[in-house]
Order: structure tokens, then C-alpha cells, then sequence
């Protein structure tokens, strides 16, 4: 199977993380700055647990090749994204300080805590059916607002935001991981308890991706 056939196998749910109210309105500009400074300071403190979810595919590994394929993505979490999004935190007025004293949101606990228990009580295969939709997702997003009649990029405050994912730095680092995940799966069946149980993971992280919007619209803690 390949990471085509779990989207599909959660489709409808797909579509809204992508084009979830909260994209749309990032987009279109209109999405309430108060919205975007509190999923900007979850976000952080989501990368946070991300990288160590990176760090435990390392651990999970059973070769080098396999070490050498999530290391890529553990280094620029801890080495550059981290840093890169303190600094755009800092642009909307947000400090590290103040970031890492904010409590954790609902969405975010249950979100960071899933990917780490998925690799914790599986093997690589698990943890990445968990941590993919991340990573893809956030590349079609940006992909998505790029089309044409999907986003207003002058004078939208959130154009920076739109840039960084749709960029082609962004978007080759989401394929290498996605192409990894697709090795990681090609002999299993979907339809077979196996597949269906990484089927299970795909889906779950992706309504946790929903859910993250969601609690952004929201401003919940």
C-alpha cells in the first residue's frame, strides 16, 4: 500500500484538515490575529514533542539507512524550525519565555501524547503512520492556498506563514519523509489486520490535526 490509500481510507476527514475554516481564513487574510498568536504559541510547543517523536524513530530503527532517513528531519526540528518559529513568534510579540510558561492546550496534549505512545507501543512503521499526516498535510496546505482563487497574498499578514509551507525547501523535506513512509508500508495489504491498524493511526493523527485547527478558532486552553 502507499500513503494514497490511507488518505483515502479517511478522505472526508482529509479535506477538512486541509481545508479546514481555519486554513481557509488564513488564506484569505481574515483569520483574527488573536486566533493565529495562540495556534502559533501551541504549534511551538507541538514541534517540541514532534522532534522527540523524530528522535524515538531513530531509537525505533533497525538499520542505519533507517537512522539515517528520520535524522533529517531531527536535526532541522531541533537545529532550524524551532529557532525559525521563535523568531516568527517573536515577530507577532511572542517570546520564548512567554512561550514555554503557556500551558498546553487539550488538542495539543492529546496530539503530542498520541504520536509518542503510537511509537512507544508499535514499531517505525506505527510511528510514522501517526507522524506523516504532518508532514504531507502541511504540504498540500500550502500547496492548496498557492492555487489559484485559494488565497489573497497581498497585504495578508499570514502570506509569510503560507510562503514557508509552500516553499520548496518545505516541500521537499515533507516528500522525503512521505517517500520513507511509503517504503516503510509497499509490502503490507491494506486490507489486512496490519493495514488497517496504520490505517488506524493515518486517520486518528489526521482528527488530531483537526482538532489543532479547531482549538486555534477556539483560543482554548
Amino acid at each position: 500500500m502507499n500513503h494514497q490509500q490511507l488518505i483515502a481510507g479517511c478522505q472526508q476527514e482529509w479535506d477538512l484538515y486541509i481545508q479546514h475554516p481555519f486554513v481557509r481564513q488564513l488564506g484569505n487574510g481574515r483569520l483574527a490575529k488573536p486566533c493565529f498568536q495562540h495556534y502559533l504559541q501551541q504549534d511551538y510547543l507541538y514541534l517540541i514533542h514532534y522532534a522527540r517523536a523524530f528522535a524515538l524513530a531513530v531509537f525505533k530503527s533497525e538499520t542505519p539507512a533507517q537512522m539515517r532517513a528520520s535524522l533529517p528531519s531531527l536535526t532541522a526540528l531541533v537545529d532550524s524550525e524551532l529557532s525559525l518559529h521563535r523568531e516568527y513568534c517573536q515577530s507577532w510579540g511572542l517570546d520564548e519565555t512567554a512561550l514555554m510558561a503557556l500551558p498546553e492546550g487539550v488538542a495539543t496534549i492529546a496530539y503530542t501524547r498520541y504520536l509518542i505512545d503510537a511509537g512507544v507501543q508499535g514499531n517505525l512503521t506505527d510511528l510514522y503512520a501517526a507522524l506523516v499526516p504532518c508532514a504531507l498535510g502541511y504540504a498540500q496546505i500550502g500547496q492548496w492556498l498557492m492555487a489559484p482563487g485559494n488565497a489573497t497574498l497581498t497585504d495578508n499578514p499570514y502570506a509569510e506563514w503560507i510562503a514557508m509551507y509552500a516553499g520548496e525547501e518545505y516541500q521537499q523535506a515533507a516528500s522525503a519523509t512521505t517517500a520513507f513512509f511509503d517504503l516503510l508500508i509497499a509490502d503490507i495489504d491494506i486490507d489486512s489486520p496490519r493495514g488497517q491498524r496504520l490505517q488506524q493511526h493515518f486517520s486518528t493523527a489526521t482528527r488530531m490535526e483537526i482538532a489543532f485547527w479547531q482549538q486555534g478558532l477556539d483560543i482554548s486552553l
